[in-house]
C-alpha cells in the first residue's frame, strides 16, 4: 500500500522509497551494474563508503563535487573541498559565482577529471537515473569527467524504470523543494532527467552501494 505524507512546503511525498533495499535486491543491481560496465562496491555504511572513495580518489586531478545531501552528510563534501588534499573545483566555481563570472563557471565546473556525486535512484537492471534543476551535474555526469564516482543508498534501489521515474516526482523533488526552499528562498526545479543505461569506457565510473539509506 502506498504511503503518503506531505512535507512541510506542501508537497505529498511517497515515503515508501525510503525503505532500503534486500540484500537480494542489492546484490542483483549490483550485478547488473557491473554487467554494464561499472565498477561497484558495497558497503554497510556511509562511513564506510567515505573511505572507499577516499581511497580510490586520486590525489592528482581535478575534483568536482555536486551538490548532494549524500556527500555533505557522509563527509565527503568536507572532505574533498575543504581537506586541501584534493585538487577540489566547487571551491573555484563558488569564487567564480560571487564574482557574476557565469560563463568561465559552467566551462570550469563541465569538464573536471573526477566528478562525486549520487543518483536519485537506480534500477535492478543497472541503469542510474539523475534529476536536475539546472542541469550542471549531468553534462559530467554522462561524458565530460574522465572518471565518475556516484555514493548511492540502497533506499533508492527500485525494481524498473517506471518505478526510477516515480521515485524521482514522488520522493526525490519533494525533499529537494524543501532543501531548496531552506537553503535559497526558491522552490526546486525539476527540469531534466539523465538515464545511464551503460557505461561504454571501461574503469571510467564506479557505484558505491550503501546497504544504509542516506540522501535522497
Amino acid at each position: 500500500m502506498t504511503t503518503h505524507a506531505m512535507t512541510e512546503t506542501g508537497l505529498p511525498i511517497d515515503t515508501r522509497f525510503e525503505r532500503p533495499a534486500t540484500e537480494e535486491q542489492l546484490q542483483r543491481t549490483a550485478a547488473a551494474l557491473r554487467e554494464k560496465g561499472h565498477a561497484v562496491e558495497i558497503v554497510d555504511t556511509a562511513a564506510d563508503a567515505r573511505a572507499v572513495v577516499n581511497r580510490l580518489l586520486p590525489g592528482d586531478r581535478s575534483v568536482l563535487t555536486v551538490s548532494s545531501e549524500t556527500l555533505r552528510l557522509s563527509g565527503l563534501d568536507d572532505d574533498i573541498n575543504a581537506s586541501g588534499r584534493f585538487d577540489a573545483v566547487r571551491p573555484k566555481l563558488m569564487r567564480l559565482r560571487e564574482e557574476g563570472r557565469f560563463d568561465e563557471m559552467r566551462a570550469v565546473g563541465s569538464a573536471p577529471d573526477v566528478v562525486v556525486g549520487s543518483v536519485h535512484a537506480v534500477t535492478e537492471d543497472g541503469r542510474l537515473l539523475t534529476a536536475s534543476g539546472s542541469g550542471s551535474q549531468l553534462g559530467s555526469y554522462s561524458f565530460g569527467a574522465g572518471r565518475a564516482f556516484w555514493v548511492v543508498g540502497s533506499q533508492k534501489i527500485v525494481p524498473d524504470l517506471d518505478t526510477a521515474l516515480r521515485r524521482i516526482e514522488a520522493y526525490a523533488y519533494p525533499r529537494e523543494d524543501v532543501r531548496a526552499r531552506q537553503a535559497y528562498g526558491t522552490p526546486a526545479l525539476l527540469s531534466k532527467i539523465l538515464i545511464i543505461d551503460r557505461e561504454m569506457f571501461p574503469d571510467r565510473g564506479t557505484v558505491v552501494l550503501v546497504r544504509e539509506p542516506i540522501g535522497f
